[in-house]
C-alpha cells in the first residue's frame, strides 16, 4: 500500500531515459532521472517519498521533504492566491494551504507553522494552519518528567503555548526561559507538572512543561559550561544569587534558578567558592 505524503520502500521494476519505474499496484510510480542514484538497476529497493505532481500523477523523489503526513513545521509561504498559498516543503512541487485552512490570509514569503495533512477528496498532499483540531489533552500519551519534544506555539502574557510531541498543548512559563525562543521553534523539553482543569475549561488536562532535562539532570548539564568559564575568567566570575535574572541569562545562557541550583551544587563539591559579589573557582 503507497502511502502518499511519507516514504516509501518500493523495488525499481523498469527503467526509462527519463528514470525508472518503482513497484506499485499498476503500471508503477516514476522516479525521475535527476533522483535515480548512481547505478541503481532494476531489483534494487529505493526508500523514496511520494507525492502528487502538478497533474495529479503519484511520483516519488529522493529529495528530503521538511515535513511529512502527520508534521507540524514551519514552512514559508511562496506564493499566494485567492484559492490559497503555496508554501516550500522542499520538495519540486509547494504544498497547499486552502483559504479555508488558513487562520489569517498567509502574505508571501512570511512563514507560517502548519499540520502536513492528506486531502480527503483528493488524496493529495495538502497542509492546515488550523492546528487545534488535531491536539487534543483529554487523553495524555505523557506523564510527569517525561522527555519530549516541544514546538512553540504562540506568545501569551505569561510566556508560551508549546506543541508537546504534535499531540497535546501545554504551557511554558516565562520564568522557565533561559534563552530566547520563536514561534515555530522545535526544542527539547520535559513534563513539568500535570493537573485536571477546572469544569468550564477546554482542556481536560493542563500541562506545564520546561525545556532542557528534569530536576538536577540538566544542572549536571550548566556545571561543566560554569566551570569553563571561570577557567577562562582567571577563576572568579562577578555574578551571584542577588545578580538580576536578564543579567545571568546574558553572561550564562540560563535562567537565575538554574544557576543557583548549578553554583549551589558546585559550591557543595567543593569546586567553587561563593563570595558576596561573585563566585570563585576553588584551586
Amino acid at each position: 500500500m503507497i502511502q502518499v505524503g511519507n516514504y516509501n520502500t518500493l523495488k525499481i521494476i523498469r527503467t526509462v531515459d527519463f528514470g525508472v519505474y518503482l513497484e506499485d499496484e499498476g503500471d508503477g510510480i516514476l522516479l525521475p532521472k535527476r533522483f535515480v542514484p548512481a547505478g541503481a538497476k532494476v531489483g534494487d529497493v529505493l526508500r523514496v517519498f511520494i507525492y502528487h505532481d502538478g497533474e495529479g500523477r503519484l511520483i516519488a523523489t529522493t529529495q528530503q521533504p521538511k515535513g511529512v503526513v502527520g508534521d507540524i513545521v514551519k514552512l514559508r509561504a511562496r506564493t499566494v492566491t485567492p484559492h490559497g498559498a503555496f508554501l516550500d516543503n522542499g520538495l519540486m512541487k509547494d504544498v497547499f494551504v486552502p483559504r479555508v485552512k488558513q487562520v489569517n490570509e498567509m502574505v508571501a514569503n512570511e512563514e507560517y507553522l502548519v499540520k502536513i495533512d492528506i486531502d480527503k477528496v483528493s488524496g493529495r498532499m495538502v497542509a492546515t494552519e488550523k492546528l487545534d483540531a488535531f491536539l487534543s489533552n483529554e487523553t495524555l500519551t505523557v506523564k510527569e518528567l517525561d522527555i519530549v519534544d516541544l514546538i512553540i506555539y504562540r506568545k501569551t502574557n505569561i510566556g508560551f503555548v508549546v506543541i508537546i510531541n504534535n499531540q497535546h498543548l501545554g504551557v511554558l512559563h516565562n520564568n522557565d526561559i533561559y534563552k530566547k525562543i520563536y514561534i515555530g521553534n522545535n526544542l527539547p523539553g520535559f513534563i513539568k507538572k500535570i493537573y485536571p482543569e477546572d469544569a468550564t475549561s477546554k482542556l481536560r488536562f493542563k500541562i506545564d512543561v520546561a525545556l532542557g532535562k528534569p530536576g538536577y539532570n540538566r544542572v549536571e548539564d550548566e556545571t561543566e559550561k560554569v566551570l569553563r568559564l571561570l577557567t577562562e575568567n582567571d577563576g572568579y566570575l562577578p555574578y551571584h544569587d542577588k545578580s538580576e535574572p536578564e543579567v545571568i541569562y546574558s553572561f550564562f545562557g540560563m535562567s537565575k534558578k538554574t544557576f543557583k541550583m548549578t553554583t549551589g551544587t558546585l559550591f557543595k563539591q567543593r569546586k567553587i567558592a561563593l563570595e558576596k559579589l561573585g563566585i570563585r573557582l576553588v584551586k
